[in-house]
C-alpha cells in the first residue's frame, strides 16, 4: 500500500517529535560544586572529573547573591579571566545554564575571583 505525501509528512513529524522528547528526557541537572556550590572552596577541575555531561544538561550555580556571579565566556575569556563587554552575568545566586555541545566556559567576573579558581570548563557530549 503506497503512502500519500500527507502520511509520510505526518510520520516524519512524529518521529522528530519522539527524538526531541527522548533527547530532553535524558537531560540532567548538575549543581556546580555539589553541596558546596559556586565559590572558592571547590576545585572545579576535580569536580568535573568522572562526571558525564551532555548537551542539553543544565548547570545550576548556587552561591550567596552579591558575593559572586557567573558569566558564560569564550575560551579566550576563560583563559584570561575576562568577560566580554556584551556578556550577561547571572547574579541571582541560583543561575541556570543549558549546556551546548562542545566546550562550555564559565567564570566569576568579580575582580580576583576567577584568578583564584572560580572558573569551570564543562564539555557537553
Amino acid at each position: 500500500m503506497a503512502m500519500g505525501r500527507d502520511s509520510s509528512s505526518t510520520i516524519v513529524a512524529l518521529a522528530m517529535l519522539l527524538l526531541v522528547c527522548f533527547y530532553r528526557a535524558d537531560a540532567e541537572t548538575h549543581a556546580v560544586g555539589g553541596s558546596q556550590g559556586w565559590g572558592f572552596s571547590v576545585s572545579y577541575d576535580s569536580w568535573t572529573n568522572g562526571k558525564a555531561f551532555t548537551a542539553s544538561d543544565t548547570l545550576v550555580f548556587n552561591y550567596q547573591q552579591g558575593l559572586h556571579n557567573v558569566v558564560p565566556v569564550s575560551a579566550t575569556g576563560y583563559r584570561s579571566c575576562r568577560a566580554s563587554s556584551n556578556s550577561k552575568a547571572g547574579t541571582t545566586g541560583d543561575d541556570k545554564f543549558t549546556l551546548r555541545k562542545g566546550p562550555n566556559y564559565f567564570i566569576c567576573s568579580i575582580p580576583g575571583h576567577c584568578t583564584a579558581g572560580m572558573k569551570i570548563l564543562v564539555v557537553g557530549n
